[in-house]
């Protein structure tokens, strides 16, 4: 059955996706299975989407529940999961406002108008720059390329949309180089995933929030990846003590199920007024009951406690490995978002380690990155560690 639905797949679907050769039909926890029945331990989670991991049976119920009582009514009219949802990430946040939308895309592309239109308000249109990071990823909408440094996520597209201007990730004098009088804000992810887990100075958020206090700039953090608990508190701004001006969400939000969110001062908020900018399914009353259910088992399940325990092991098995195996350049890693830096292409293990069962992900071509659900095991862990461990002998 596999090869078949493959067969029709391949002849069907847009050649977007150089996709492996799984057709998977079922999961649970951490554990997906093929339609032959293969099983396998996933640590990819659907790119850091599925952090309570799958099937979750309070996420299923209250899926099926909301679908019997309203999915869709659109943005003119209230719904309870939908102001629910806000008040819940208002009161776990520095934001005052939230907008709903569909994708980590589309709450990047609202971050990026609001910063423009905040500062058109002011009568300052000529502030429309935007200053990104080289090799961060923001998406592939028009706008989200356009400020993404990475030339292979550009590339066939231009002319890219004009705006934004590109500096070294961890580099504070380039970035101070960088601003103008037309700079409007600064585009950072606190931690860049997509880059290769490549985590900032100690000092380095801090001094970018100066920075941008002393030149009136506003600060967006793309959280899409880092966001909802994956490197041990339910958003990376925490741990590091700098507070943004607007946050992009999405991935882990819903856990499978397509949401994004910006979440931003009332200050500047303000600057998005009725017709300013709007989408027909975000927020809708069945993603939201479900982003909704996804917090409160966060909270009442210690979700980040244990993110941060078995966070801890993983990188400790890592380490180990690294002392055995001179290939591993570097093992970087918070909570459970984690990178494994290699010193040849990293292409080759995954494979290895999809035949064996394990489902792992390679970013920058040499990185190996593991974003497995929240609620992975120790023993699960174990498993990986011991199946890299055989194959690294021979790398």
């Amino acid at each position: 059955m596999n090869m078949e639905l493959i067969e029709q797949a391949d002849r069907v679907l847009a050649h977007t996706y150089q996709r492996y050769p799984i057709v998977f039909s079922r999961g649970r926890g951490a554990t997906l299975w093929d339609t032959d029945g293969k099983q396998y331990t996933d640590f990819v989670a659907g790119i850091a989407v599925c952090n309570l991991g799958h099937a979750h049976p309070r996420i299923a119920d209250v899926l099926a529940q909301q679908a019997r009582v309203l999915c869709h009514v659109s943005n003119l009219y209230y719904t309870l999961p939908q102001v629910t949802l806000a008040t819940m990430l208002v009161e776990k946040s520095f934001g005052d406002r939230v907008f709903f939308c569909n994708s980590g895309a589309e709450a990047n592309e609202a971050a990026i108008k609001l910063a423009r239109r905040y500062f058109h308000a002011q009568g300052k249109a000529d502030r429309h720059r935007i200053i990104a990071m080289d090799k961060s990823f923001h998406g592939r909408t028009m706008a989200t390329l356009s400020a993404t440094g990475q030339d292979k996520i550009r590339q066939g597209f231009s002319p890219i949309l004009e705006g934004f201007d590109f500096v070294p990730y961890n580099d504070l004098d380039a970035l101070e180089a960088m601003v103008d009088t037309r700079t409007c804000a600064v585009l950072v992810e606190p931690v860049q995933g997509e880059g290769g887990i490549r985590f900032p100075h100690d000092s380095y958020l801090g001094a970018v929030r100066k920075l941008c206090d002393d030149n009136g700039l506003l600060l967006i953090f793309d959280e899409i990846q880092t966001g909802m608990g994956r490197t041990g508190s339910l958003f990376a701004y925490e741990q590091c003590d700098v507070t943004p001006d607007i946050m992009t969400l999405a991935k882990g939000l819903g856990n499978g199920l397509p949401i994004g969110a910006m979440v931003a001062r009332e200050e500047v908020a303000a600057a998005f007024t009725p017709g300013a900018h709007a989408t027909t399914f975000g927020g809708n009353p069945l993603v939201t009951a479900a982003a909704v259910e996804v917090l409160r088992v966060f909270e009442e399940e210690d979700i980040l406690g244990r993110c941060v325990a078995v966070g801890a092991y993983f990188r400790e098995r890592l380490l180990g490995l690294k002392a055995r195996h001179e290939c591993i350049r570097e093992v970087r890693s918070r909570g459970l978002m984690v990178g494994m830096e290699l010193a040849g292409e990293g292409a080759p293990l995954v494979s290895a380690c999809m035949n064996r069962g394990f489902l792992i992900n390679c970013t920058q071509g040499n990185v190996l990155r593991f974003v497995p659900p929240l609620v992975i095991s120790r023993e699960e862990v174990d498993g990986l560690i011991d199946c890299l461990d055989e194959l690294l002998k021979g790398f």
